[in-house]
């Protein structure tokens, strides 16, 4: 019980700081590249987790971790960072609320197919509505999109899905902020080459806001999120702490209205209730976080 808790916990301070990537992305990629931002933020964060690593003297993955590390990259460090950047240039922050709305379900799913979880049946009732409640508020608020923004979204959140299951995973084993460090290096040397390749050609051109929004989705979304993220998800269970993403659409929102004047509807109040009550219903049916046997002591930890 102490252990969930304490996932759940951890999982919700993760959403916090998640909260502000796509507001911060939207604000970002006014003066850079997609690409370049993704690539960017990944190989800062990548020498922050280079030097937590060493700082703390890790142990190097085992080679079985390798293809699941690399699932985490291309889901998280690359493809939804990518997409999303991409397809921010052709939708709103807020209408992207609508797609966040579905990643609880998304992870859920990945949670059973790659964490060996089973929720109870109930829990998904409860995750269905909340994700509809999200996507059907961000849909009445936000207006029409993009085909295009759409089907960015679309893979962005299968990816995500995937990204998030896998690394929770992996946690068990290595340890939240080890994954998302590991993942990050592995992906260094063609991030640091596609970063050099797409930087702008004028620093000066680049405003405060979008070296603020470079910065936050660099150390926050990129690394800082993920410590908590990925404890939360390994701690709690997959399935039942991925569902606080319900509530990520709702500051995401809030964010989008202090930080870029997007306008935000008194529907929220609403709309965050039922989501709540949706989570609360959640976790209750979510069942056990993970099968025993899939979960030991790190290396570093069993000496």
């Amino acid at each position: 019980m102490e252990k969930s808790t304490a996932g759940w916990g951890s999982g919700l301070l993760g959403v916090i700081i998640f909260s502000g990537s796509l507001p911060a992305t939207r604000v970002a990629v006014a003066d850079f590249s997609p690409l370049f931002l993704t690539t960017g933020r990944a190989v800062i964060a990548a020498i922050l987790g280079a030097a937590f690593l060493l700082a703390l003297r890790q142990a190097k993955p085992a080679r079985q971790d390798i293809i699941p590390l690399a699932i985490v990259s291309i889901g998280v460090v690359v493809g939804f960072p990518l997409l999303t950047g991409l397809a921010l240039q052709h939708i709103t922050a807020a209408h992207s609320v609508v797609f966040i709305g579905l990643l609880p379900l998304a992870t859920a799913i990945f949670g059973v197919l790659r964490g060996g979880e089973r929720p109870q049946p109930a829990f998904w009732i409860f995750s269905s509505i909340g994700a509809a409640t999200v996507a059907g508020f961000a849909l009445y608020y936000s207006g029409g999109g993009s085909l295009t923004g759409d089907l960015l979204m679309v893979a962005a959140i299968l990816l995500c899905g995937l990204g998030y299951a896998e690394g929770a995973t992996l946690s068990r084993r290595l340890g939240g902020w080890q994954v998302i460090s590991w993942a990050l290096l592995l992906s260094l040397p063609l991030m640091a080459v596609i970063a050099l390749v797409t930087m702008p050609s004028s620093w000066a051109a680049i405003g405060w806001r979008s070296w603020v929004g470079f910065a936050y989705v660099s150390i926050f979304s990129m690394m800082l999120g993920f410590v908590f993220w990925y404890r939360g998800l390994a701690l709690g269970g997959i399935a039942g702490v991925g569902q606080l993403q319900l509530l990520q659409p709702f500051f995401g929102l809030l964010l989008a209205g202090l930080v870029l004047g997007e306008p935000v509807a008194w529907m929220m109040i609403a709309s965050t209730v039922i989501v709540i009550l949706c989570v609360a219903g959640a976790k209750r049916f979510t069942g056990s976080p993970a099968k025993p046997a899939t979960i030991r002591a790190p290396a570093e930890l069993r000496r």
